[in-house]
């Protein structure tokens, strides 16, 4: 059984015990989370109908609340003026571990 779930503005693919990667939640270590369910198949069954999926949820548990994404270097040159400017930035985000689908 797997569902697609919307988290922090995203679709991602869970099971139970997959770990996913989030932007950054206001949940803490050890806290628990719900995210909405898009899409649930279980077996040859498919749940699409917007009444059914209204009461399921898809929760986890936070395992890091403080992790960083990888490193975006941001360059640009404009010409005549003093040559590059050079910067970087890494997401900070959160992440899940799914513990049911309900």
């Amino acid at each position: 059984m797997y569902a697609i779930v919307k988290a922090s503005g995203h679709e991602e693919k869970v099971q139970v015990g997959t770990q996913i990667t989030v932007n950054r939640l206001a949940a803490k270590k050890g806290e628990k989370v719900e995210f909405p369910v898009a899409l649930v198949v279980d077996g040859s069954k498919v749940i699409t109908a917007a009444k059914d999926l209204a009461s399921m949820k898809a929760e986890g548990e936070v395992v890091d609340d403080q992790a960083k994404g990888p490193k975006v270097v941001i360059q640009k040159f404009h010409n005549k003026t003093g040559g590059p400017r050079r910067a970087g930035y890494r997401a900070k985000l959160s992440v899940v571990k799914i513990t049911k689908i309900a």
